[in-house]
């Protein structure tokens, strides 16, 4: 049985992932995700990349996901807050106005005899649009700790990231941290590629 590997502790993707009934595992990756490239697509491209390599050279005969999120307001990438301050500073920012998020995702496959085989990469992009938000739904989000592990210091499915969102152009959980349904097409023909024995079920 070819295994699936989620390359990553975000209890966000695999609650997504889990969604489609798919077994898998998780071996979070450590890779370094500082990098020098701006353009936010090359960015969460690169990182996708790095990190599915990073898990896949340690098995066989196993599919990794490795993904990556930003969110991008006036060409400046946003990504977890490293202090209050520096959250309430990005909701502000965001506040009233609209956004992208991109996420890249690798499909990293490698045989059974441990040779990795040519990376599945791609991204999906989300345009984002808040409400004006005054100083207390800020202050009470960041009072509940959940902005702080997040790109942007917002999660679109938490209660009050929920209220935030005026509205969205694009795919909903590519702003959760996972494209689900490129995913699954992807994995669909993945499989079918290299024969593989992945439990995928039908939609």
């Amino acid at each position: 049985m070819t295994q699936l590997i989620l390359a990553s502790q975000s209890p966000r993707r695999k609650a997504l992932l889990q969604q489609l009934g798919i077994p898998f595992e998780i071996q979070p990756s450590m890779i370094d995700e500082d990098s020098l490239t701006k353009d936010p697509l090359s960015l969460v491209r690169e990182l996708s990349l790095a990190k599915a390599k990073d898990i896949a050279i340690n098995y066989s005969n196993a599919v990794v996901i490795g993904a990556d999120t930003v969110v991008v307001h006036n060409n400046d990438i946003l990504g977890k807050p490293s202090s209050e301050q520096e959250a309430a500073q990005m909701l502000a920012r965001l506040s009233g106005t609209h956004h992208h998020v991109y996420t890249g995702v690798c499909l990293q496959y490698v045989d059974r005899h441990g040779s990795l085989q040519e990376p599945v990469l791609f991204h999906e992009q989300t345009k984002v649009w808040f409400q004006a938000l005054s100083a207390y739904p800020i202050h009470q989000y960041i009072a509940s700790g959940s902005p702080m592990d997040k790109a942007g210091a917002y999660g679109i499915q938490d209660d009050w990231g929920a209220i935030f969102v005026k509205k969205i152009e694009g795919d909903y959980y590519n702003v959760v941290g996972l494209p689900l349904s490129r995913c699954y097409l992807e994995l669909s023909s993945l499989k079918e590629r290299y024969s593989l024995e992945l439990q995928l079920s039908t939609p």
